[in-house]
């Protein structure tokens, strides 16, 4: 097996691969990144077992046939070489891969790529397309309530389902909940619910940022599938039951405070700096349209700061964690943010006047 491709290509198409592949591993071949010359295109695979990144980039193929490499060595070889430079692989007599650039030469050790376990991409029962921006906005609603508490592994990823014509994505940690929908595009109606893990999570949002042409995905009940131009990206679905989360989302909270959202964000920013690392409470308190943010900290002293709102119902304190506050506040487009309160006990509805189709969930804490 012998090709030479241009540096830019190389280093895009194993910089999409090889994020998948964990530092650590107890398998060697999960470490390699699988290339296939064929033709004029190199295939690119690399998998951890759950997720499985190919990409296909074009070359210039002396010998076609296929070998398995040290994807992060080989990524950072690309990436230190200068712009420009044209990279040649090749399987030296050895039996290892040599890689050439300019008066750059390098040798790798090889693993069979017969060994390279590959992903079966069978059974999807719903294809349907999303545009980059739409797909985006689900995740980034969504993303940073995602759990990362391990026994409760049916929370770790985004919960994406059909739901009266919508396609709807939630997450929650138990502590906070997001939400965000979009009319449900052709080919989604009906689609089970399907938990997308949060690595796979991660992996797509890096590979579509800053991308703005359709993503085709197809689902299974056990797989997803993302085609974004030559990339694709086959994920296992987390195998359990998301919780009814309709049940936590507040129905009657009475009392509306709207407030500029960057003044509450950078008010809230301030007056936690001294807050316990653990909790990060901070205590709301509303009186006529008066705003009163304030953290007691026994160890480090305490801070208030008021702020002027619109609120005008009656008297109320409450707590957050000052952190879900400003994952929260970080996700509203609008110029203003409207809190839906009960009492003290209650969690508050959150929602952006720009956006109707996201609301987020924030359970109080005790202050």
């Amino acid at each position: 097996m012998k090709f030479s491709m241009e540096r830019a290509a190389l280093l895009g198409a194993l910089g999409h691969v090889q994020n998948v592949v964990e530092r650590r591993n107890t398998i060697p071949i999960l470490s390699n990144v699988l290339m296939t010359a064929e033709n004029s295109t190199i295939s690119f695979v690399a998998t951890d077992l759950d997720i499985e990144i190919s990409e296909q980039a074009a070359a210039d193929v002396s010998a076609p046939g296929d070998m398995t490499a040290p994807a992060h060595t080989l990524y950072d070889i690309a990436r230190k070489l200068p712009d420009g430079a044209e990279v040649s692989l090749a399987i030296g007599a050895d039996g290892r891969l040599e890689v050439n650039a300019g008066r750059s030469q390098f040798v790798l050790p090889l693993l069979p790529a017969g060994d390279f376990p590959k992903m079966t991409a069978d059974g999807f029962t719903h294809n349907f397309a999303l545009g980059a921006a739409e797909l985006i906005r689900l995740i980034d609603k969504t993303k940073f309530a995602i759990s990362t508490e391990e026994t409760r592994y049916y929370l770790n990823g985004i919960y994406m389902h059909d739901i009266d014509d919508k396609l709807r994505c939630v997450a929650t940690d138990g502590h906070r909940l997001a939400l965000c929908e979009m009319a449900a595009p052709d080919g989604a109606g009906g689609m089970p619910g399907i938990i997308i893990p949060r690595k796979t999570v991660a992996e797509l949002r890096r590979l579509i940022d800053g991308l703005s042409e359709t993503i085709e995905i197809s689902v299974s009940e056990a797989k997803i599938r993302f085609t974004v131009g030559s990339a694709v990206l086959t994920s296992k679905l987390i195998d359990g039951t998301f919780p009814d989360y309709d049940r936590v989302i507040p129905k009657g909270g009475d009392k509306q405070l709207v407030i500029d959202n960057g003044v509450f964000a950078s008010a809230v920013d301030r007056v936690s700096t001294i807050s316990a690392e653990k909790s990060r409470s901070i205590k709301l308190s509303l009186e006529g349209d008066n705003l009163t943010l304030a953290v007691n900290n026994p160890e480090h002293g305490n801070a208030v700061e008021d702020l002027m709102v619109d609120y005008g119902a009656e008297e109320l304190e409450i707590g957050f964690n000052a952190k879900y506050l400003l994952d929260v506040t970080a996700q509203i487009e609008a110029r203003d943010v409207h809190f839906h309160l009960s009492d003290p006990a209650s969690p508050a509805l959150v929602k952006d006047p720009d956006d109707p189709g996201a609301l987020f969930v924030l359970m109080p804490l005790r202050v």
